[in-house]
């Protein structure tokens, strides 16, 4: 079917040949139209970041994170998704997260990993804790201790039930709860101790509401915290940028830096025993009954 017509020596669409060049035109319309809208798209996409990690991270390290790396990006945006482990790996593979930050990731070939350190597990408690100004903390010094654990399936929980398994020992928890927030405000309380990633209390203990004793023991295995991303996937200018933030801000520690918080707990200490001031004997002796009455915990080996 012709297209061109010749009517007095001169070329004029045919009726088909105008259908046509109406057609072309549209579609370059349209190519142009999406073109730009691929454009946006991708000027959005380097505008903004999504990271996708647990409740605990969440509350503890990511907010320090997120307003630095905004002090130097204001313009980005920052969404965090708190996700179980298995959901993180979903949601990188999914699109709908550019980054995953979580201890206990698995070795997923679909996963490529940015960076990884070591998880620094341990003892959580006010800083006013016996405890407190120790350096470190075996499984066997926590049995006559009250506790404060994690639900029975949790990851936390996992980690502590597996290296009580291989000690041969039985922790007893005064209290339990599936709320990291629970957790760590009843040992803020002085409610007794529980166990966490330094990365979940960093800011506390940095302010100096909560103390942190590494958990130092051959039974509980080395844990890895680690950033990732789908795998195949190219990283943005924005998701870079922030995974660069987190790789320094789970750097391990100067050892000037990890000994800073020790030295204001004993400080306070001995701050709190200057300035105690006597009670009656009596009074004291009724205290005491009563504290050894409602929280020593049972203990027993296995």
């Amino acid at each position: 079917m012709p297209l061109f017509e010749r009517l007095n020596n001169r070329l004029r669409l045919t009726e088909s040949g105008a259908l046509l060049i109406t057609h072309v035109r549209q579609t370059l319309q349209q190519h142009e139209r999406v073109r730009a809208r691929i454009e946006d798209l991708k000027r959005k996409r380097r505008s903004e970041v999504t990271i996708a990690t647990t409740s605990g991270l969440a509350a503890g390290l990511l907010p320090r994170v997120v307003a630095e790396f905004r002090a130097h990006h204001v313009s980005v945006k920052t969404s965090v998704r708190i996700l179980p482990v298995g959901q993180i790996i979903a949601s990188l593979g999914s699109g709908e997260s550019d980054l995953g930050l979580a201890t206990g990731l698995p070795d997923d070939i679909e996963l490529e990993t940015f960076a990884v350190a070591t998880g620094r597990f341990g003892a959580v408690m006010a800083p006013s804790h016996d405890a407190a100004a120790r350096s470190a903390i075996g499984l066997a010094d926590c049995r006559d201790l009250p506790l404060i654990l994690a639900d029975i399936g949790m990851p936390l929980r996992l980690v502590l039930d597996q290296a009580c398994e291989a000690a041969g020992i039985t922790l007893e928890p005064i209290i339990e709860s599936n709320s990291l927030e629970m957790l760590k405000r009843s040992a803020m309380l002085g409610q007794g101790v529980t166990f966490l990633y330094f990365a979940e209390v960093e800011e506390e203990v940095r302010r100096g509401d909560l103390a942190f004793v590494p958990l130092q023991d051959p039974h509980v295995a080395a844990q890895t915290l680690r950033i990732v991303y789908r795998l195949g996937g190219e990283l943005g200018a924005a998701p870079t940028a922030f995974a660069e933030a987190l790789k320094a801000a789970i750097a391990p520690p100067s050892p000037a830096a990890r000994a800073a918080p020790k030295a204001a707990t004993r400080a306070q200490n001995d701050a709190t025993r200057r300035t105690a001031k006597p009670v009656d004997v009596g009074a004291a002796a009724l205290a005491d009954s009563s504290h050894v009455e409602h929280a020593r915990p049972r203990r027993h080996v296995a």
